[in-house]
């Protein structure tokens, strides 16, 4: 039945004021309305709940950045805990999507910009009144006593742990996953030309990730599930890793295979792991030339792993004991390690990055390059690094003056095969008489010794030949001699000892031999080609000149020599 308690009026009908009706007729009224009073005391009770909640829910409500503007989002991100801690949202509520952890911003800002729509953007302070314009669960919780206000003390954080949060399963994606930033990494280097110098790009490959290398089997391994990175259609990569492209020494070297493996499982395990990275190459080739012992090893293993402060390991190819021995100061400088023989190791040995080869420049140069050169290592770099090493004490030459009575130091470097001075004693008493203390000395395999003996000289004099790579060990701003022989060899004194030594910013002389100066002379009649036309030699190739120009000695016009020895007196006064 259809009830019509909400129709009546509130007053009885033809009255003004209030009167009271007799208590039989009140009690007749109320057993007739009471079931009508019931219904709107229903709808006042549930309408004042209502009310109440409303209340309470805008207190204990949960601030979202959703419904802020952006400038209350930077507050709220500020103030919110870092991304280690346990998460700060509950599992039954849903993280707004426009809401990253710190750093997943774009253009590098810790937290995307939120698009609101136009009529929010108008919004400048608190949706919710009483509260600051930002506000975190952490606060609130410590205002109300509860660790999340508003939730039931069922639901606890320890409740929430015990699932996975989206960040822990990006960690282990990125980490078992096919992009991951662990993944093997190959670059190599193989520019073979650089102004008429081709033999100085040799193949250099640079690698990092995780690496094993079997010496036994010859073998880089990287695991690499991409498989790029510049391998053949095989997967593999080889290298002869000998810091000197030189068609006619490379088949000697050893050649060390890198290949990409697609798993950790299928690389060889590993039977010592070491934390700094290594440098595979060889001590083949012209090795035991003091020259060539330079150029093509040591010099590029100073550009190559110097940076790295000693923390690194070598492994050599083509193993010479004697060659290593000879230069254990300077191994040990670049290496706190023993020298692995690459030869003869039978272990797999696992780093986080490598070098297979080493990068060089020209012989005994050092210029800035992007890849190979890309710290600007100069030569005066490499000579400090020898002083270094081999506890040189002297960085600078005397000067004429400095000290009453001290005479300047004279090193003739004399040789024993070609290329002799045939009047050093000579040359030496000469040299002696205009105030010149001089010593002689040839080199030996003692390089700790003959280095301090070059290093203590102010002038070091010798004819073209690896003695004249000595000029490493001496103080900077000392002086150079170079005595050029006959046959248009001016050419390689420039460019193996000339440009080097101004390199180094040492001061550079030198003096042209001849045709009365050479022992070609006893040799050759003078219509031959070595007088006639040297560069005709040169144009042969090495083994023609190597068979002429190359085995002469000279006997210097000491008339003629003099006054290069006086040049030299007064560029130590400079």
């Amino acid at each position: 039945m259809t009830s019509t308690a909400y129709s009546r009026p509130s007053k009885l009908p033809g009255g003004g004021g209030e009167r009271r009706l007799p208590p039989r007729l009140m009690r007749g009224l109320a057993s007739k309305i009471e079931p009508k009073k019931l219904g709107v005391g229903l709808v006042a009770g549930c309408c004042l709940a209502l009310l109440t909640y409303v209340s309470l829910a805008k207190l204990f409500a949960i601030y979202s950045p959703v419904f802020a503007s952006t400038a209350n989002t930077s507050a709220m991100m500020q103030n919110s805990p870092p991304a280690s801690s346990k998460p700060s949202v509950p599992e039954t509520e849903a993280i707004p999507p426009q809401e990253t952890l710190a750093g997943g911003g774009k253009d590098g800002n810790p937290v995307d910009r939120v698009d609101l729509p136009e009529e929010k953007q108008e919004v400048s302070g608190s949706d919710e009144p009483g509260l600051p314009q930002a506000v975190t669960r952490k606060e609130m919780a410590a205002a109300l006593g509860s660790e999340e206000p508003g939730l039931p003390e069922a639901l606890t954080r320890k409740d929430e742990t015990e699932k996975p949060s989206a960040k822990d399963g990006e960690e282990k994606q990125s980490n078992g996953g096919a992009a991951t930033a662990g993944e093997g990494k190959m670059t190599c280097d193989e520019n073979g030309v650089d102004e008429g110098f081709p033999y100085a790009r040799p193949t250099v490959c640079e690698l990092s990730g995780d690496i094993r290398i079997s010496p036994k089997q010859k073998t880089v391994y990287l695991v690499n599930p991409s498989g790029a990175g510049g391998f053949d259609e095989r997967g593999e990569k080889r290298v002869r890793p000998y810091a000197r492209k030189d068609d006619f020494l490379l088949p000697a070297v050893v050649e060390v295979t890198i290949k990409s493996a697609p798993s950790a499982a299928v690389a060889p395990k590993c039977t010592k792991q070491h934390r700094v990275p290594a440098v595979v190459f060889s001590n083949a080739g012209y090795t035991d030339n003091f020259f060539h012992d330079n150029t093509d090893v040591l010099i590029p293993l100073f550009l190559t792993a110097s940076h790295l402060k000693g923390e690194v390991q070598l492994l050599i190819t083509n193993y010479k004991p004697w060659w290593v021995q000879k230069y254990t100061p300077l191994l040990r400088k670049l290496s706190n390690y023993d020298v692995i023989n690459f030869d003869a190791d039978e272990g797999v040995h696992c780093f986080p990055q490598g070098f297979v080869g080493m990068y060089r420049d020209r012989d005994l140069i050092l210029s800035p390059h992007p890849t190979r050169n890309p710290r600007n290592y100069t030569m005066v770099d490499y000579n400090r690094f020898l002083r270094g090493a081999l506890a040189l004490p002297r960085d600078r030459p005397a000067v004429l003056g400095e000290e009453p009575g001290m005479k300047p130091r004279m090193l003739i470097i004399s040789r024993g095969g070609t290329r002799k001075l045939l009047n050093l004693d000579e040359v030496a008493a000469a040299a002696s008489d205009l105030g010149f203390n001089v010593t002689v000395a040839e080199a030996g395999a003692d390089v700790p010794a003959f280095a301090a003996l070059v290093n203590s000289a102010d002038v070091l004099l010798a004819v073209h030949g690896a003695g004249l790579t000595n000029q490493v060990f001496l103080p900077t701003s000392a002086v150079v001699v170079q005595i050029v022989p006959w046959g248009k060899m001016d050419w390689m004194a420039t460019n193996f000892y000339g440009q080097p030594a101004r390199g180094m910013q040492l001061r550079y002389l030198e003096y042209y031999v001849g045709e009365e100066e050479t022992s070609l002379k006893d040799k050759y009649p003078r219509d031959h080609l070595v007088f006639t036309d040297p560069m005709a030699l040169h144009k042969q190739g090495w083994q023609a000149l190597a068979e002429t120009v190359m085995k002469q000695d000279v006997r210097v016009d000491l008339t003629k020599f003099r006054p290069v020895l006086l040049q030299a007196l007064d560029k130590l006064q400079e």
